[in-house]
């Protein structure tokens, strides 16, 4: 089994901000896969081995969105610097 990418969700987090557009789940994975490719696995300070999906999902209940009327983006703020 070839090894996968492993990327922590605060690069997918300032992706959001460099882009500067409002997310809806579906173009945020989009954008997740393009960039990072399909079997990237993410982690973060408590999570291993997530799909983009996944992140998304968890990124969500951690409180790191801002909702943006039809959407979602994300803040420099909201990205923990440990």
């Amino acid at each position: 089994m070839p090894s996968l990418n492993r990327i922590h969700g605060h690069a997918v987090m300032e992706m959001m901000v460099a882009s500067d557009k409002d997310y809806t789940h579906d173009t945020l994975k989009e954008d997740i896969l393009t960039r990072f490719g399909p079997d990237t696995r993410f982690f973060t300070c408590s999570a291993e081995g997530m799909t983009a999906d996944e992140l998304i999902t968890f990124l969500e209940q951690k409180g790191k969105f801002v909702n943006q009327g039809a959407g979602f983006s994300t803040l420099k703020e909201k990205i923990c610097n440990h």
